[in-house]
């Protein structure tokens, strides 16, 4: 038995419990045809056999149960019971549901293509699943998984054995339909759920056969999935009157939902769940572990259980209570990703319900609605929708194709070779909306099983083929054994890519064969070209429209500021881009200020984090698209031509003369509908009214047959009684009305406004219904400022560079397209068709009433303002065009700059003084003034709302507790040296080593200098730091906290293992959901070191996508941080938005200790203005929702809660502590207190004293010193014990989680009383330990891992302690994750990254998991002889890898993919070299090391900033996107290359410097050495025909170097040949 457990499993107890024959796994009598596409981890409780401890499992039950909720609340569908279903109201679907339910999971499957049913294809599944316990999420109770099943073909054989026993007669297969049914726990209500299904089979004549109670083991159930376990039977049902499988398919899944709509009315309804009902397919799941899924169901060990394929899935939910009906596969699919439209296509799915119509239904349609289900998952939703499509005869593969088409716009091979698959897309591009993130698709309808992945290939998948003919696919490599030698192919699944297998036919159709059997169903090109009409692009005006005065008047009616036309407009129109600015958001809130706003204002745009990711318009536009058509959306059941009729826009802005060509459009009857409200009899309700008639306008328009809407605030004359409505009110409340009456899809919504000209502002009315816009005031200020004398001299001089009137609008339009862009990538959405009516808003300050009938489904948490008080604070814009008095100019609201008289600014210049005085002199007094000025400021936030209450009596502050411990819990914001200089960056951190509290270094690294204390210093000056003064003997100016962005700056191993805590960047709350920036400017030498980067190139850091793209990524990434560096917590910063308790939940299962809210309104070095303004929430509601749901879940004592955004004073941190948080950070005041004057010009380089510059000669300006900060947060803590002893409390710990001792503020706002603070007063109870115990826990570990079992022998050992040489070879499985990442921390801390002078060579045989190599230091020499997964060589600073196949393969090495997506991102030093090809990403953001690989997929040098990579082989799209430094070779035989590559930055030459060819050659040569590659070989030994094959990509600030530079050579071959060696 043990020689078998090691061939078999790598998990003992899987092994043990299985009595499994020891046959090969791949006999020739099989040919499995076998998919695995994993995501996700939890910590397992399997342990390493390798270790040999034996691994008996203990079931934790916890004790208080009241954490337990009833969690099977699916399906509580909305029904109304009503003769006529056609009438019945339609309601939108509600963000709240949407958020609380995410998940991301691993899948699979394994497919015979001769059809053979056998039970060994269960049993690989189950060893399969096994294999991905550590791509799973646990409960708090750590034993209840979040969720895994397998589907199957449907087991006959022991559904007959079973009805033999009970005396039925043996089933008849082709009329038998099987039901996996979920029931109530009760048995009254079993009783009643089995009558009501009965009842429906009986109506539909279908005879109901039998009831099995599905055989369970009920002691493998974790405690939290055992309260919610239903009573699981089987029932078979005999269809008479079918034939043909479809429509018994058919009959069935109306039968199902005839039972679901009939169960919505009852009161159990809620606990009845159809897993399947089939003819065709099974589904065994539940709310368990992978590794029990096998020991739960009895029937899967039964060697009668035979199946042809099967689909395997493990679920990891992100959310609290995972639910036993969302465990998948689902009905069709099994769902691996984050589907973000999901609001949308819910909306739009609801809006189809009228108009979806087929013969197959037979007029049936009403009784199978509704179509979606907010209540469930998305993966749900979307299995719901292809299942519709599937039913209604369509091919699953054709499904999927609609719902999730590839990037099909500009792809070289798409366009050229299949132009049909193009037309195809293109038809269904204007009638079924995408449903769009990053998704990896298993499908099988029995018939046919395959694999899509969504357009980004954001989910890792793999494949290969053996001798046998049999076909493996595979995400991650090494969950089931194959022996190398029979293996004759391996590849992956690339981004949009498909793979379909014919069950009945035994063929596998690969990508392009799929889509051009579908796309050549119907002549779609003939179609388009007969139907689709095209938007022509019409000139813009060369003239104004309307004089000085009348434009002055419509800005002023329509609320614009100096600001916006000065700051914003005139910006775009000048540079073509969105304008950066600096500092944070420290405005209040619309609802809070006392100055008018727009309403686009209450709304901030939502942003991907963790469950999904954000993704790179900058560098990966090409999966992009603004395209947007317009028309009637027909019936989707039904092919044909009229389908096609619509009218194609290239971007939804649109300038006056597009918007009068569609107004004449024919076919699109357009309707111009006026929003103005009459305010004659009074304002009260005068608004509403009118809404309720435009609805009814639209309503009859369309019923009359217009397509196309327009929405027009375009009048000849100002009326002072008439003021236009908000045109997103309009836009909004007309869009839900046509839901709701089931018109959506006969017309689309064009608005024509003057209340439009920002990118946010776009996005608004876009994201609410809109399908284009036409911003004609904007366009009509475009031209004024382009005529005006001062922008015309302005021009003449130089000052500016000169624009023609055409482009003045040319760039307006260009900057809200690229701004649009940027805003649907923090969604990660990639199409603007799926954006449109996708709601991706929060509503902060809008009441119900208002929310409800024109924003139906957005979260507005606080309430606020209803229709009457909106309409007051639009009518306040109007009359401002009207009265006497009126200014000659613009009014200037100061939201953007603070200037006396306008908006109050929370860090202005006053405060700043104020607090300089009390900091410098060290004076309480001082400090005591400032207190009263935040005291007595108006309310600005809104814990300005709250006051404090207490239930005792004061105590004296000699009882609190000191304030030496306060500070402990104080860090400083992220703040990266080159956005701030490095006087104010070691300042900060010295003062926070002094205090005991923490600094941040930011993503910039960090010099390793500032690592050891001083003792140099005489009188407050030290020549090691000598840009500072104020110093003391013992002070270190390291930061506590290292930061770990998407830019991996200075990211090294010794970087690493030099922290006491590693964060995770997901998100800045000045700009979340994007990259930082750097400025060219402020990248001096220095910063530019430690970046590993270029001087005064720009540094911009991806959006997080690469390697932290999905919960399961995030997990890897902190698994990898602890494995480096096991001693440093991990800490993980989000921004609060609604749905931030459920990732956090996530980010807490992954392993996390410290979880980071920011607020929106954190500051910034530099960022678009849009995304400073619009994104992010209020750190109150984040930390409140964050701290009840970890409670709620049982995981609030996993993690540190520390929360930042605003803060300045003790009243801030006793607020934060109450609402839950255990640490606070002080940002943008810490830097103030350290001098900043808040001139609020950080993104130009010129800060008057030196914080914020790079440039020498500011710097020397510098003014502060580490104590003026020391006492700052000296006072601060002073403050909080103050208040502390008023309330009768001894310590922070009685405090922090009580909102009982919060109340409203008796205050009265200029705006609304009807502000609602519950969600921030409500209490979930507390955490069992107290917030000094949370924070003085031990480092969450990462378990036993295969580095300690080789640091643990002694020659290991000794080589590190004594560098001396050592030689090791070890077997590795995919279970083994970041191997090497240990022993190189090891090293780096002894040795510092180049010191180590000894050898480790390590050889490692087999699959190894993620992270391969990771983080490796000089001196390692590692081998891997097999076949490796995603993120090979993460951050590696040196060392030699070489990754190669075992000898003797049946596969031709180079074809083949042998490591996975993302390898050596952030490397730093090194070499590697792969024999095979690469995944997505190969060598982002590659700063030094050099690599040769055979081969990568889209993607590769992206973001590289130095180093060399060689390709001896074919690229994907996109290449050196974004690469500023370092140099690639890439070898094109069959010149394809060109279009793939990436021009912006590189330009493309052939290899001619002598320099270039010599770095090439020997690069070449290593590679042949260390792997043996045939290729390389081949190429040296033919070098003189191969060298003109190669192309070489310089970027600019290489083109001097060389290498790249034939002139070069002459002056200084002796260095440069050094260089190559």
């Amino acid at each position: 038995m043990a020689a078998l457990q090691s061939s078999v499993s790598p998990i003992p107890h899987l092994t043990v419990n299985i009595k499994l024959k020891p046959t090969s796994l791949l006999s020739t009598n099989r040919n499995p045809f076998f998919v695995d596409f994993v995501g996700l981890y939890c910590k397992s409780k399997r342990v390493r056999r390798r270790i040999g401890v034996s691994s008996n499992q203990t079931i934790l039950s916890p004790t208080n149960s009241s954490v337990v909720k009833a969690v099977l609340d699916l399906q509580r569908q909305r029904v109304h019971q009503s003769s006529h279903p056609q009438q019945k109201q339609q309601q939108a679907a509600n963000l709240e549901d949407i958020i609380s339910e995410r998940g991301a999971c691993g899948v699979g499957f394994i497919a015979n293509l001769e059809n053979k049913a056998s039970h060994e294809i269960v049993k690989d599944a189950l060893s399969a699943l096994g294999c991905m316990e550590h791509r799973g999420g646990c409960g708090a109770d750590n034993d209840s998984g979040d969720g895994s099943g397998l589907m199957t073909s449907i087991p006959w054989d022991l559904f007959n054995n079973w009805a033999e026993e009970e005396g039925i007669a043996s089933f008849d297969r082709l009329h038998t339909g099987v039901g996996m049914v979920f029931l109530p726990k009760d048995d009254d209500l079993l009783k009643k759920a089995k009558e009501v299904i009965i009842n429906t089979f009986r109506q539909e004549g279908l005879e109901v056969l039998g009831w099995r109670s599905v055989p369970v083991n009920m002691s493998v159930v974790g405690y939290y999935a055992k309260e919610t376990l239903p009573n699981i039977e089987q029932v078979f049902v005999k269809v008479i009157k079918e034939e043909n499988v479809e429509d018994i398919e058919r009959e069935l899944y109306i039968c199902r939902k005839l039972i679901e709509r009939a169960a919505a009315l009852e009161s159990w309804g809620n606990e009845l769940y159809f897993c399947s009902l089939s003819n065709q397919t099974i589904v065994y799941k539940g709310m368990l572990r992978s590794e029990v899924l096998g020991l739960f169901y009895t029937d899967l060990r039964s060697d009668v259980y035979k199946t042809s394929f099967a689909i395997y899935h493990r679920r990891y939910s992100t959310n609290t209570s995972p639910r036993w009906p969302l465990a998948q596969p689902m009905r069709l699919l099994g769902h691996n990703g984050e589907i973000n439209t999901i609001q949308g296509n819910l909306n739009w799915m609801q809006s189809r319900e009228a108009s979806l119509k087929s013969p197959v239904w037979h007029g049936r349609e009403n009784e199978i609605r509704p179509f979606g289900n907010p209540k469930a998952s998305d993966s749900a939703n979307l299995d719901s929708a292809a299942e519709l499509l599937l039913r209604s005869g369509r091919s699953p593969e054709e499904a999927l194709m609609i719902l999730v088409p590839e990037a099909y716009k500009n792809h070289p091979t798409l366009m050229i070779k299949y132009p049909e698959v193009v037309d195809f897309y293109d038809y269904y591009k204007g009638q079924m909306e995408t449903w769009d993130g990053p998704a990896l698709l298993l499908f099988s309808d029995g018939k046919t099983v395959g694999a899509c992945l969504d357009r980004n290939g954001l989910r890792p998948a793999r494949y290969w083929r053996t001798i046998d003919n049999v076909v493996y696919v595979a995400s991650e490599v090494g969950v089931v054994p194959v022996d190398d030698a029979k293996i004759t192919m391996k590849g992956r699944l690339g981004p949009g890519m498909m793979i379909a297998v014919d069950l009945q036919s035994g063929q596998v159709y690969e990508n392009t064969e799929v889509k051009k059997r579908v796309a050549a169903l119907n002549p779609y090109g003939k179609w388009l070209s007969e139907n689709m009409r095209s938007l022509k692009p019409v000139n813009f005006l060369s003239m104004t429209v309307m004089d000085n005065e009348s434009i002055l008047r419509h800005q002023q009616a329509f609320g614009y500021s100096s600001e916006d036309v000065q700051m914003v407009i005139e910006t775009m129109a000048s540079q073509g881009k969105e304008p950066t600015f600096c500092m944070g958001d420290d405005i209040p809130l619309a609802v809070l200020s006392q100055r008018p706003h727009m309403l686009y204002d209450y709304f901030k745009q939502r942003f991907a984090q963790v469950t999904n990711p954000a993704i790179d318009p900058l560098r990966e536009g090409l999966v992009m698209s603004l395209e947007v058509n317009i028309g009637k959306r027909r019936n989707i059941l039904e092919v044909g031509p009229e389908n096609a009729c619509q009218v194609s826009l290239s971007s939804p802005v649109l300038n006056e003369g597009e918007l009068e060509s569609l107004l004449k459009d024919p076919f699109l009857k357009p309707q111009v509908l006026p929003t103005f409200f009459d305010i004659r009899k009074g304002v009260e309700s005068s608004l509403v009214r009118t809404l309720h008639r435009l609805c009814e306008a639209a309503d009859e328009a369309v019923r009359n047959g217009s397509q196309l809407l327009v929405l027009s605030d375009r009048s000849d004359e100002l009326e002072p009684t008439q003021p236009a409505i908000p045109i997103l009110l309009a836009v909004g409340a007309v869009h839900q009305h046509l839901i709701q009456n089931g018109l959506r899809m006969s017309a689309s919504i064009v608005a024509d406004t003057a209340q439009c000209f920002s990118t946010h502002q776009f996005a608004c009315l876009i994201g609410y219904g809109a399908s284009a816009v036409c911003p004609y005031l904007a366009l009509e200020t475009c031209r004024q400022w382009r005529l005006s004398t001062k922008t015309l001299n302005l021009m003449r001089n130089g000052k500016m560079p000169t624009v023609t009137i055409e482009q003045a609008q040319t760039n307006f339009c260009k900057a809200v397209k690229s701004g649009l862009l940027k805003i649907l990538s923090k969604m990660g959405i990639s199409l603007l068709s799926s954006y449109c009516g996708a709601q991706i808003f929060e509503v902060y300050g809008l009441g119900k009433e208002v929310v409800d009938l024109a924003f139906t489904g957005s979260v507005s948490n606080i309430g606020g303002l209803t229709f009457d008080e909106l309409a007051r604070e639009s009518l306040s814009f109007w009359v401002k065009a009207f009265s006497e008095d009126t200014a000659k100019r613009l009014e200037n609201y100061g939201f953007i700059q603070f200037r006396p008289g306008g908006e109050y600014h929370g860090n202005n210049p006053e405060m700043s003084k104020l607090l300089h005085k009390a900091v410098r002199q060290k004076s309480e007094s001082s400090f005591s003034i400032y207190q009263q000025h935040l005291a007595n400021r108006p309310v600005n936030v809104l814990r300005d709302l709250l006051e404090f209450k207490s239930d005792r009596t004061p105590i004296p502050v000699g009882k609190v507790e000191p304030a030496s411990a306060i500070v402990e819990r104080f860090c400083t914001g992220g703040m990266s040296l080159g956005a701030i200089s490095r006087e104010t960056h070691e300042a900060i951190a010295i003062a926070m080593n002094r205090l005991g509290g923490k600094s941040n270094s930011g993503e910039g690294g960090e010099d390793p200098i500032r690592w050891n204390p001083l003792s140099d210093v005489v009188d407050g000056y030290s020549p090691t730091l000598p840009h500072l003064k104020g110093l003391q003997n013992g002070d270190t100016a390291t930061s506590a906290i290292k930061q770990v962005a998407s830019g991996r700056f200075g990211v090294t191993p010794t970087f690493l293992v030099n922290a006491d805590q590693l964060e995770i960047k997901i998100a800045q709350g000045a700009k979340p959901g994007e990259g930082g920036q750097l400025p060219g400017k402020k990248v001096s030498a220095y910063i530019a070191r430690l970046r590993n980067s270029k001087p005064g190139v720009p540094l911009i850091s991806p959006p997080p996508h690469h390697d932290i793209y999905s919960i399961e990524d995030l997990a890897q990434l902190i698994f990898d941080l602890h494995q480096v560096n096991p001693k440093a917590k991990v800490s993980v910063k989000l921004v609060a938005e609604a749905g931030i308790g459920t990732v956090a939940s996530g980010v807490s299962k992954g392993n996390a200790d410290i979880i980071q809210i920011s607020g929106h309104d954190g500051g910034t070095g530099a960022s678009p203005i849009s995304s400073i303004k619009h994104a992010g929430g209020p750190w109150e509601l984040g930390l409140t929702e964050t701290h009840q749901t970890l409670i709620e879940n049982g995981l609030r004592e996993r993690v540190i809660l520390r929360v930042d955004g605003g803060f300045k004073s003790g009243v801030d941190v006793l607020m934060a502590a109450a609402m839950g948080a255990d640490e606070y950070g002080f940002g943008s005041v810490a830097m103030i207190a350290t001098g900043c004057v808040m001139a609020r010009i950080c993104h130009t380089n010129n800060c008057p004293v030196g914080v914020a510059s790079q440039r020498e000669e500011l710097r020397a300006r510098f003014p502060g010193v580490p104590g003026d900060l020391v006492n700052f947060f000296l006072y601060v803590a002073e403050e909080v014990r103050g208040m502390l002893a008023q309330m009768g409390y001894e310590k922070l710990d009685d405090i922090i989680g009580r909102t009982d001792l919060l109340r409203p503020r008796d205050i009265s706002l200029v705006k609304t009383q009807h502000l609602d603070l519950n969600f921030i007063l409500s209490n979930a109870g507390l955490p069992k330990w107290s917030s000094t115990e949370i924070r003085n826990q031990d480092v969450h570990s990462n378990g036993p891992v295969l580095d300690d079992v080789l640091l643990a022998d002694p020659e290991i050992f000794d080589a590190i302690e004594n560098e001396k040489v050592v030689k090791k070879t070890i077997k590795i499985y995919n279970v083994d994750r970041a191997v090497c990442g240990r022993i190189a921390g090891v090293v780096a801390k002894k040795y510092g990254d180049t010191g180590f002078a000894g050898q480790l060579n390590i050889t490692f045989t087999g699959s190894a998991g993620q992270s391969f190599a990771c983080f490796l230091t000089p001196g390692m020499n590692i081998q891997l002889i097999g076949e490796a997964n995603d993120y090979v060589g993460k951050g590696m600073a040196g060392g030699e890898l070489v990754v190669a196949p075992v000898q003797s393969t049946g596969f031709c090495p180079e074809d083949a993919t042998i490591v996975g997506n993302t390898c050596l991102y952030g490397a730093t030093g090194g070499q590697i070299f792969v024999r095979g090809k690469a995944g997505e990403r190969f060598a982002v953001r590659n700063s030094l090391a050099e690599a040769v690989v055979e081969g990568t997929g889209d993607h590769c040098c992206e973001y590289m900033t130095g180093g060399c990579v060689v390709v001896l082989g074919k690229v994907g799209r996109n290449v050196a996107a974004g690469m500023t430094g370092g140099l690639a070779y890439i070898l094109d035989e069959d010149d394809t290359l060109i279009p793939k590559v990436n021009k912006e930055i590189v330009k493309i030459q052939r290899v001619t410097a002598p320099v270039g060819q010599m770095q090439l050659k020997s690069l070449i040569e290593a590679h042949v050495e260390k792997t043996g590659s045939s290729k390389g070989q081949t190429i040296l030994k033919e070098w003189e025909t191969y060298l003109p094959l190669f192309w070489q990509l310089v970027p600019p600030s290489e083109e001097d170097t060389p290498e790249a530079c034939a002139e070069y050579v002459r002056t200084a071959t002796g260095e440069v040949t050094l260089q190559s060696a």
